[in-house]
C-alpha cells in the first residue's frame, strides 16, 4: 500500500507472568520455547549470555545471572520468534521497495530492565533483523497527554544504560512512545541520547485544538467539557490514565477566563484527551454529528488562533533537542 515504516509490537507473545515465576517454572518454560524458530538452543543461549561482562559506557555495564536470564528468555522468545518471522515476511513482500521497521515492546506489564533490552537486540541480531528503532518500557509512567510521572533521578540512570545499548548494538532509535507533553524528560533524553531519540507525538494536537476554541467560543468549549467529563468512565478502558472524575470541574464552576488554566489540570485534561473519538463521532437522533463539524467550522474561522497554539505547543516539545 505503500507504507515504509513499520511497528512490530509483539505484546500477544510476550509472557508477563515470566517477571514473577518461580525459577522452576521459568526453568521449564525456558526447555519449551520455539528454539528452531529462534535458530539457536537453551544450551548455546546459555553460553551465549551467561559468564560475560559488557562494558558499554560508563554508566552500563552489562552482566546477566541465569535467572534474568531465564526471565528475559521467556518473557521475550516467543515474541521475539514472531518479531522475525514477520520480519522475513515483509522483507519478501516489499522486494526491492525500501522500508524501515522498528520494535516496541512498551506495551508490557513492567518496566524493560537494562538486561532485557540487551537480550533483545542481541537476538534480534541473531535472527538476521534490521530495525531502525527500539521503544523500551521505562519505568516511571507514560500517562496520555500530561507529563511524566516518576522519580527524574531514576529515570536518568535507568535512561544512560538504554541509551548505551542502543549505541553499543546499533545505533538504533530510542522511540519515546506516548511522548506527548512529557516534558521534565526531555532534556534529559536529549543529553543522553542526543540524535538517537525519536519522539512520539500527535494525540495532544487535538488539545490545541480545543486550546483555541476554548479562546475564540468558550461556549462550545463548556459543551465538550462536561461531554468528556460524562463519558471518562467509558472511554478510558483503552488507555493508561489515572485522572479522578471527583476531581474535575464542570464548565458552570469555571468562569470564561478559567477554561485555558482548566484544559492543564491534570485529571480534565486526560478526560478531554481520551474522549477525542467519541466527541469527534457522537451523533444526535437526526443523525447529525453534535460537536465534530462546529469544531472544524470554529477551527476553520479562526486558523491563526489554531496555528499559535499548535506552534507554541509543538516548539515546547522540539526545542529541548534543538542544541
Amino acid at each position: 500500500a505503500g507504507f515504509t515504516l513499520y511497528t512490530f509490537d509483539p505484546r500477544d507473545h510476550v509472557d508477563n507472568a515470566a517477571d514473577a515465576d518461580p525459577v522452576e517454572v521459568l526453568r521449564a518454560k525456558y526447555a519449551a520455547l520455539p528454539w528452531a524458530e529462534l535458530d539457536s538452543t537453551p544450551e548455546q543461549t546459555r553460553q551465549a549470555y551467561l559468564g560475560h561482562t559488557w562494558e558499554l559506557s560508563p554508566a552500563c555495564t552489562i552482566r546477566f545471572t541465569e535467572e534474568q536470564l531465564l526471565r528475559a528468555a521467556c518473557k521475550y522468545g516467543r515474541g521475539l520468534a514472531h518479531l522475525a518471522d514477520m520480519y522475513r515476511y515483509l522483507d519478501r513482500v516489499m522486494g526491492d521497495r525500501s522500508y524501515e521497521v522498528e520494535v516496541s515492546v512498551d506495551e508490557t506489564d513492567t518496566p524493560t530492565q537494562p538486561v532485557e533490552h540487551f537480550y533483545i537486540a542481541s537476538e534480534l541480531k541473531w535472527l538476521g533483523v534490521t530495525w531502525v528503532g527500539l521503544a523500551p518500557r521505562y519505568i516511571g509512567r507514560f500517562e496520555k497527554g500530561v507529563d511524566y510521572i516518576g522519580d527524574l533521578a531514576e529515570f536518568e540512570a535507568d535512561f544512560a544504560q538504554h541509551a548505551a545499548i542502543a549505541r553499543a548494538l546499533g545505533p538504533y532509535k530510542l522511540r519515546l512512545h506516548s511522548g506527548s507533553d512529557k516534558f521534565s524528560i526531555y532534556p534529559i533524553t536529549a543529553r543522553l541520547a542526543g540524535d538517537l531519540i525519536h519522539l512520539k507525538t500527535a494525540g495532544t494536537s487535538y488539545l490545541e485544538a480545543l486550546h483555541a476554541i476554548a479562546r475564540v467560543e468558550p461556549g462550545l468549549f463548556r459543551e465538550i467539557l462536561d461531554f468528556a467529563i460524562a463519558h471518562y468512565e467509558t472511554d478510558k478502558r483503552s488507555y493508561h490514565v489515572s485522572a479522578e472524575l471527583q476531581k474535575m470541574r464542570p464548565s458552570a464552576s469555571l468562569t470564561d477566563a478559567e477554561l485555558e488554566d482548566a484544559l492543564y489540570a491534570f485529571d480534565t485534561r486526560q478526560a478531554l484527551h481520551v474522549t477525542f473519538g467519541t466527541v469527534l463521532t457522537v451523533k444526535d437522533d437526526q443523525g447529525n454529528y453534535v460537536f465534530r463539524d462546529r469544531i472544524y467550522a470554529v477551527l476553520e474561522d479562526n486558523e491563526e488562533a489554531h496555528y499559535r497554539a499548535l506552534q507554541d505547543h509543538f516548539a515546547r516539545h522540539l526545542t529541548p533537542f534543538l542544541s
